[in-house]
């Protein structure tokens, strides 16, 4: 019998973790049995999120930004993919932000719900409040100065500093870039095979994510058992999806700009690869027929598609971005929390370095976003709120994210003069009689 897709286990695991939790809560001990038996299988679940979130960003980051040796023979190409990027990144936070700002999903709960989120993680919100009032009384370049960790190790001991061990990382990569490749060799090499075993541990992580949405939810049920809570879930699944959709239209909008290809040309020669990316959840596993299509029906030379394309999978994560941003104030709405301008300009600098570290893997948006609510003071055990959506909206923000590296990809061959005419013609260009 073929075993089930993960993404049908998770989805079945969700559906169980309500229908159980509505039962007992019928039940006299009831809940009593599932916030002592059941949910604490949640919190390991969370646990292992965070506990990878550190390595990940070491891992990605360092061999994202450490492959980039190439930019001295392609410095050119190589600073305009990159800035290219972060612009993309930039926007899809901003529009991510604006839209669960304008649309305010969580403020959709009822006050009894939203008072009971915050009575159940008031030990974990006092923390962050304390927090917030320490950056109130510091000086203007204090989030400057907070960026370089004086001690690396202290730094990745705590997801709240998560942003100097992305600089740390970053600055990692950029030694390695500048030594000489036989003696950066061997560490690069360190990384490549750290970067595998990380990958191959949110694989196991993500075997347990049928139980663990089981738990959170089936613990979420009982706590919290107003319908209000599940109307603002499907309010923040419509706010990620608007978000992505205009992000596509974004890139069509900016290829249609810089190369004068039609949006019908793009979405033709790019269906095949969003589709596998709708399927696998998987930047990476989709990268060789997002390469395929990208040279032989968007014409791209291959000099561009081998260099920005492999980066874009590991750099280059809008879907995940802008999801990360309407996460992070969704759960901050429910939980009551206000988040002031600079709070939400934070957000937009981690999710966008963020994303340069995010494995380009299923369930990996998920440990990243960990990063996101804990730099933004946000309780990262808010990720109970969204985990029962977030298979369906990766599989979404996949494809975007794939998009995005051939809208990029398309932009910076033009700009090169390496975008010339598709080596085979689409079907409903060619096979038309």
């Amino acid at each position: 019998m073929k075993k089930l897709a993960l993404h049908w286990q998770i989805l079945i695991g969700m559906v169980a973790g309500v229908v159980f939790a509505l039962i007992m809560a019928n039940i006299d001990w009831g809940k009593t049995f599932i916030v002592n038996w059941i949910k604490p299988f949640g919190t390991i679940f969370i646990n292992l999120l965070k506990l990878i979130a550190v390595p990940l960003i070491l891992a990605s980051l360092i061999k994202g930004v450490s492959d980039l040796k190439d930019i001295s023979k392609l410095s050119q190409m190589g600073g305009r993919t990159i800035i290219t990027y972060l612009i993309t990144t930039v926007v899809a936070v901003s529009i991510g932000l604006a839209i669960v700002n304008i649309i305010q999903p969580g403020y959709s709960i009822t006050e009894d719900t939203r008072n009971e989120l915050v009575e159940s993680y008031k030990g974990d919100a006092d923390s962050r409040i304390a927090q917030a009032e320490e950056q109130k009384n510091a000086g203007p370049l204090k989030a400057l100065e907070d960026l370089v960790p004086s001690n690396i190790f202290k730094a990745a001991s705590d997801n709240g500093n998560m942003l100097q061990v992305i600089f740390f990382a970053i600055f990692f990569g950029i030694g390695l870039i500048l030594i000489p490749e036989n003696t950066a060799k061997p560490v690069k090499q360190f990384f490549d095979g750290f970067n595998e075993v990380i990958l191959k541990l949110i694989d196991l992580i993500m075997l347990a994510a049928p139980y663990g949405v089981f738990a959170l939810l089936a613990a979420l049920i009982v706590e919290s058992p107003s319908a209000d809570l599940f109307l603002a879930l499907a309010w923040y699944a419509i706010c990620v999806v608007i978000g992505l959709i205009l992000m596509i239209f974004f890139y069509l909008l900016i290829v249609w700009i810089f190369t004068k290809k039609s949006p019908k040309f793009f979405m033709n020669g790019m269906s095949p690869a969003q589709l596998l990316a709708f399927s696998t959840s998987s930047s990476a596993a989709t990268l060789p027929v997002t390469m395929e299509r990208v040279e032989e029906h968007l014409g791209v030379e291959e000099e561009v598609t081998s260099f920005v394309l492999p980066i874009g999978a590991t750099i280059n994560m809008d879907g995940t971005s802008l999801y990360q941003a309407v996460a992070a104030v969704f759960i901050a709405q429910a939980f009551g929390m206000h988040l002031d301008l600079a709070t939400q300009l934070g957000i937009v600098a981690t999710a966008t370095l963020a994303s340069i570290g995010s494995a380009a893997v299923p369930g990996a948006g998920m440990v990243m976003l960990v990063i996101v609510l804990a730099q933004a003071g946000i309780p990262e055990a808010g990720l109970a709120l969204i985990f029962a959506v977030d298979r369906p909206l990766d599989m979404c923000r996949t494809v975007v994210n794939v998009t995005g590296d051939a809208s990029v990809s398309m932009i910076v061959a033009k700009s090169v003069g390496k975008l010339g005419e598709p080596k085979v013609k689409n079907w409903d260009d060619n096979y038309q009689h």
